[in-house]
Parts: structure tokens; C-alpha cells; sequence
């Protein structure tokens, strides 16, 4: 191993002395080891003796990983302060070399695939192949913002005045923070950083408690990229803290974006905090998402992506399916085929091969899981298939739970909530697709949507402006699966906000118009006369 990495293990985790899995052997291969501290600001680990310590078991087998110090407000301002002072150096440096940190950064990660991927599937639930994938998202991102690097325009336009000459311009706006989610600890973090990173910021990372270990490890790698090119701490931080940290980032004015993902409870909360003092939040929250089936779907081709969709990160993706809107005519041929899939789903440790299917992240999730269940049987909902919570031998830890085939209807209030759990709801419409639509459409969120038919009226039915009020409408594809390329978020109570692809990169900068007079005269716009 490295021994810049080495060299980097410093404070923050109290690493238990076991190697579940080979997960120690991880844990030293991405430099985390007898670790103190709360929080890291690039190039420094550091922390207040705060005696509150977080203990981080996998959902996977139950096990203690570490235990981490959480930070307090001292630590938060030592945080900020650092990364103000950065940003004074770092957006001095011209983009294509912020890029080129970037592409370091991408190499380093690459370096680090395996093991950061197994740490992901361990510390969150996800299994091996999701982990490793996620990872490679992280990759692709910085592969996407290399490139950017190069493309930051801005625009010009003629001016209505003679001898003027107009354009705009995006700067940096300074400090981002970055709440992010367990469900993908590591990549809607690299969405925002390093985009951000590129166009000139710096940025504050509050990753969830559920699964800090991951971060730490990211830092680790950050900082051989930091050292290596003689870069000031702060371009890239993390604060190892509970939701009180959260407050202070969406309260606090030095941080002009504030990016969160999350439950919608959450981003209305940060929304409302950053919008009271004019600031930026980019929101990416919760997804009721749907896939139409209609009479000419390709259905063996539709199963595969409703499997995946729906029992995928065990039903934790902010992208799942959650509603399936099958029409009459293939709606019992599609309902026994996903009645003989479900059974056989391989549930189990997720580093274990074969495994389709891994944990739920904790024991609340499978309670919110349960009680989901029984309130949408007593709305008239009925129950196909699972439901159980899992136990014996390799389901100890009670956060297994077998995925759940449930009819319903669409306007049953469960229905209408997402569920951060595996169940699937079957709901019938008959007649044309414009009906399909309109339950597609008639939840409060509006993230990803899918359609599966091969008749094109439909499908462009489907896409056009009257259709789906996602901001993702697949077709012949499912709701999950988004690709680096293009601008992932949605609507309606899903926040609004857009990570990722295409012109994302907008959000992390601030737009100025600028006007030149390079002539003798000063004409006044609009023609207007003010001659003294």
C-alpha cells in the first residue's frame, strides 16, 4: 500500500479488531485504522475531545466496524475557516487545472476500486456489484468534470447601443455543502464535489451517520491528490457529525449552495432554512416511481428491468419502483410471472456471491417497512407475495426482509408515500395510455418514470409535455440505472434540483452580464434621453 497512504491515517475511527469479510484488510488498504477524529479538512485531520461516539455496525451481519467522534460547533468553525482560506487560492487556478486535480483524483479512486467498493456494499448493505458500481460512478463523474473543465461558457449577445459589446459569464460562488444520503454514501457526494471542484469552489461534506466510514476513506484518497500537488487544506472536507451539523451548514450565509439529498421531511426542512436567508439549495429527495406496462410492452424485456427496479439496494434507492401500472390485458400474465420470480430472489450477505438481494440499512427502515404493509392491507390493498422479516442463520441482524407483491390502488394514502423499503404495488387501468399517465402522474413526486411499449403514439404520448412530470421518463428501460451524462433530479416534491450530467455544472456557479462601451458616446438603453 502506498505510503502517502499510510502516512495519511490519522484521526477518526476507532477501528474494532476483526476482519469480517476481510473488511479490516480493507480498512487498512484505504488508510483507516486507529482513527480520533471529527472531521478532516483535506490535508489535516482534527477534532475537539468530544466524548460523543457514534458506533457503526454493518446491516449485513450485525458487527461493530467503528466507532466515530462526532463533530462539535468548534470543529464546524475550524471547517469553515479553512475552506474560506482555500477558496481564496483554489479559484485563482485556472479550470483546466482545477480539472486536472480532478482527473488525479479519478486515477486514485480507480487505484481504489475493490477495496472502497467493498467498504460501500459492507458499511451500507448494497451488494458487492452495486458497491463496485457506485465507485465507478464516483469515476465517471470525474472522467465528466475533466472535460467540463474545458467548457465552462458563458454567452454573447448584441448589445441594442452602438460600440457596446455584451456577454455573460459564470464565477464561482465559494463554499458548497454537501448533505448526502446512505443509500449511495459515495457518489451523489462526487456528483456535487467534483463539479463543484472544477468551477472554482470548495466544498463542506456532512456524509450521513448511518454510513461515515466510507467518507473517511474518500478523504484518505483525497488527500495523496492534496499533498501530491501542494494544494492548501480545505478544497475538500468532511464533517463526521449528527442532523445538528446539517442545521449549521443550511443556516450558515458562508455557504452559499447548499446541496441535500434525502427524504422530502428533510429537504423541506434545509429548503426552508436556506431559502429564509436567500440562499441556493439544490434538492434531490424522495421518488414514487412507476413503470407502465401497456399491451405492447415487450414483457420478458419489462420483468427484468421491474425486478431490478424494485428489489435493487433492497428497495432503497430514491429511484425505485414502487408502483407498477399494468394494463388490463397483460396484467395477469405479467403478475405470475413476477409471482414465480419473487420467491426465488437470493437474499443474503450482500460480499457473498449470488446475492441479489442484501439488507435493509437498520431495524427502523424494516419497522417503516412492516408498517407500510399493514396499512396498505387495511386500505384494501392485498398482500401477493413476502412481507416477512427474515431470520436464522445469515438474517440475525433482522434487517433481511423478503421483497413484497402487493395490488393495490393508486390513491391509497401508502401508496401515495414512498416507502424507503422493497415493495412493489400492482395497479390495473384499462383503456388508452393517456389513463396510464395520469396515475403515473398522480403522486407528489415526480423523479423517474418509465414506460414499456413498442408502439410509438404511446411512447411519444409518454415523453411529450402532457406526459410524465418526472424529470427522468425512460423507455423500454426501468426507473433506475441513471447514467453520469445526463442531469439526474425531479420535480414536484422531489426538490427540483439537478446533479450530474449536462448543464448541472450551472448551479454551482454565479451568472453576471457584462456590458463594455469601447466607443466615444454613452447612449442609454431603450433610447431613453437624460441630457443635463
Amino acid at each position: 500500500m502506498k505510503q502517502a497512504l499510510e502516512e495519511a491515517t490519522a484521526t477518526g475511527t476507532d477501528v474494532q479488531d476483526h476482519d469480517h469479510h476481510g473488511i479490516r484488510q480493507v480498512l487498512r488498504e484505504l488508510g483507516i485504522q486507529e482513527i480520533n477524529a471529527a472531521y478532516s479538512t483535506g490535508l489535516k485531520w482534527g477534532g475537539t475531545d468530544n466524548e460523543q461516539l457514534l458506533s457503526i455496525t454493518s446491516p449485513t451481519d450485525g458487527k461493530l466496524i467503528a466507532k466515530v467522534r462526532l463533530a462539535t460547533a468548534v470543529d464546524y468553525e475550524q471547517v469553515v475557516r479553512t475552506a474560506e482560506e482555500a477558496f481564496t487560492t483554489w479559484r485563482l487556478v485556472p479550470a483546466p487545472k482545477r480539472g486536472e486535480i480532478v482527473r488525479q483524483i479519478g486515477n486514485k479512486l480507480r487505484d481504489y476500486k475493490d477495496p472502497l467498493g467493498k467498504l460501500v456494499s459492507y458499511e451500507m448493505g448494497k451488494i458487492l456489484q452495486e458497491g463496485l458500481g457506485e465507485v465507478q460512478e464516483m469515476i465517471d463523474i470525474c472522467d465528466f468534470a475533466v472535460g467540463l473543465s474545458r467548457q465552462l461558457h458563458g454567452f454573447t449577445m448584441h448589445s441594442e447601443r452602438p460600440a457596446h459589446r455584451m456577454y455573460e459569464q459564470y464565477h464561482p460562488l465559494g463554499l458548497v455543502g454537501i448533505i448526502s444520503a446512505f443509500n449511495f454514501p459515495v457518489a451523489v457526494w462526487s456528483w456535487n464535489a467534483m463539479l463543484a471542484a472544477v468551477c472554482g469552489n470548495v466544498s463542506i461534506w456532512k456524509p450521513s451517520e448511518k454510513t461515515p466510514l466510507v467518507a473517511v476513506a474518500v478523504q484518505h484518497i483525497i488527500k495523496d491528490v492534496l499533498r501530491e500537488n501542494e494544494l492548501p487544506e480545505g478544497i475538500f472536507s468532511v464533517l463526521i457529525g449528527d442532523a445538528e451539523i446539517g442545521s449549521r451548514m443550511a443556516a450558515d450565509e458562508r455557504l452559499p449552495l447548499i446541496s441535500a439529498t434525502g427524504s422530502t421531511r428533510m429537504g423541506k426542512k434545509v429548503g426552508a432554512v436556506v431559502g429564509a436567508r436567500l440562499g441556493k439549495a439544490l434538492l434531490e429527495l424522495g421518488g414514487n416511481n412507476a413503470i407502465i406496462l401497456t399491451p405492447h410492452a415487450d414483457v420478458d424485456m419489462a420483468i427484468r428491468a421491474v425486478l431490478f427496479g424494485a428489489v435493487g439496494t433492497a428497495g432503497q434507492r430514491c429511484t425505485t419502483t414502487r408502483r407498477l401500472i399494468i394494463h388490463e390485458e397483460v396484467y395477469e400474465d405479467v403478475k405470475q410471472r413476477l409471482l414465480s420470480a419473487y420467491p426465488k430472489l437470493p437474499i443474503g450477505h450482500p460480499l457473498q456471491d449470488g446475492n441479489l438481494v442484501g439488507p435493509l440499512i437498520d431495524k427502523d427502515a424494516v419497522r417503516m417497512f412492516s408498517e407500510a404493509l399493514e396499512r396498505v392491507q387495511a386500505e384494501g390493498g392485498t398482500l401477493l407475495t413476502g412481507g416477512e422479516v427474515l431470520s436464522g442463520t445469515g438474517y440475525e441482524t433482522g434487517t433481511y426482509v423478503q421483497p413484497a407483491l402487493v395490488e393495490a390502488k393508486n390513491e391509497y394514502h401508502t401508496v401515495q408515500e414512498e416507502t424507503f423499503a422493497p415493495i412493489l404495488y400492482l395497479i390495473k387501468y384499462s383503456g388508452e395510455v393517456e389513463n396510464a399517465i395520469a396515475l403515473q402522474n398522480g403522486v407528489r413526486q415526480g423523479l423517474s418514470s418509465s414506460i414499456f411499449s413498442l408502439n410509438m403514439r404511446e411512447t411519444e404520448a409518454f415523453l411529450a409535455h402532457t406526459g410524465s412530470d418526472c424529470g427522468i421518463a425512460n423507455v423500454n428501460i426501468g426507473t433506475s440505472g441513471a447514467e453520469i451524462g445526463g442531469a439526474f433530479g425531479g420535480e414536484k416534491e422531489t426538490g427540483g434540483g439537478r446533479e450530474s450530467g449536462s448543464d448541472a455544472w450551472r448551479v454551482y456557479m454565479r451568472r453576471q452580464t457584462n456590458t463594455i462601451n469601447y466607443g466615444t458616446a454613452l447612449p442609454l438603453a431603450q433610447g431613453i434621453k437624460f441630457d443635463i
